[in-house]
């Protein structure tokens, strides 16, 4: 049967339309760039005017940049946002590891040169995964361009280490006995989706591309080296917890905490441990997975804006 078009029908298809145009205008534009470090071309996507307020952000394991993506076009048109690849990540070029060492003081050393290369100077951190033991290391290096810190699912206690961290202290003990058996849980499909997902009822909501294409990245030639490097280096950011913490303590800058709790890696009580050294810190748990923006982009982005929008009112 065919239903005439009223006027008020008219109207709100005219007002679902216009939504729609202004949703798809509001989204900034994000610009893809390459810039040199250490002889390293190192792969970003950059959002919004440089002169606005900056946020570096920095991604997870086996992510890239791409992570952020959303959240660029979502913040773009209000704050100046950069988000790197690190070398062997991403776009980013992935030297031998012969002859580059992947640790994650030298990621850290890369990033910081990264920030002068783009002329970042004075900058909010968000950091995920990976993003927070690079990104305590760039903000004890050089406190005076940190204005604040947003940790997504990036841990620096122990209270966060949930039971898959069990299973790297033999590999820590005795690399050699253990590098084969650890990359190829690493390397697999089954791991890069659990990585995602954790224990989210809600498997329908996440994109299957999602980690599809971490697999593809992960299985490229000289990753399993590059990875296993990384990893085995991990162990050097739990025994730098106490310092960093220390570092919170002492500083008390503006903190955002957004964490999924689905996360099997790093669980809640790391969220709610950064209230421990600065009380002021702004803690909210979200009904997502270790990359939270999988499912929640929209959360994020309106948690992050508030944030800043509040940071850059003082």
């Amino acid at each position: 049967m065919h239903t005439k078009p009223t006027a008020a029908n008219a109207l709100a298809a005219a007002a679902l339309a216009l939504a729609s145009t202004m949703t798809a205008a509001q989204a900034a534009p994000v610009v893809y760039r390459t810039v040199a470090v250490e002889g390293v071309q190192i792969a970003y996507r950059e959002a919004g005017d440089a002169s606005k307020p900056t946020i570096v952000l920095l991604h997870g394991v086996p992510s890239s940049s791409r992570m952020y993506d959303g959240l660029l076009r979502q913040l773009g048109d209000r704050y100046h946002l950069i988000a790197p690849d690190y070398p062997g990540f991403g776009n980013s070029e992935a030297p031998d590891p012969a002859s580059f060492a992947y640790t994650f003081d030298h990621l850290a050393a890369v990033m910081q040169k990264f920030t002068d290369a783009v002329g970042a100077t004075r900058y909010v951190l968000l950091m995920q995964d990976y993003g927070a033991p690079v990104g305590m290391r760039m903000a004890m290096a050089r406190p005076a361009a940190i204005q604040g810190l947003i940790f997504q699912n990036g841990n620096v206690y122990e209270d966060g280490l949930g039971a898959t961290w069990a299973k790297r202290k033999p590999f820590w003990a005795d690399r050699a006995a253990h590098e084969k058996d650890v990359i190829a849980v690493h390397q697999s499909l089954a791991a890069t989706r659990a990585r995602h997902i954790g224990d989210d009822p809600a498997v329908e909501a996440y994109d299957p591309d999602l980690w599809m294409d971490e697999y593809a990245y992960l299985n490229r030639p000289g990753q399993a080296k590059i990875q296993a490097d990384l990893i085995y280096d991990y162990q050097t950011n739990l025994a730098a917890y106490p310092a960093w913490q220390a570092w919170l303590k002492q500083r008390q800058l503006p903190t955002l905490v957004v964490w999924g709790k689905h996360d099997l890696a790093f669980t809640v009580p790391g969220a709610h441990a950064f209230r421990r050294d600065n009380p002021a810190a702004e803690v909210h748990i979200l009904d997502g997975g270790h990359f939270v923006m999988d499912t929640r982009l929209d959360e994020v982005a309106r948690l992050t804006g508030a944030f800043m929008a509040r940071l850059n009112a003082r």
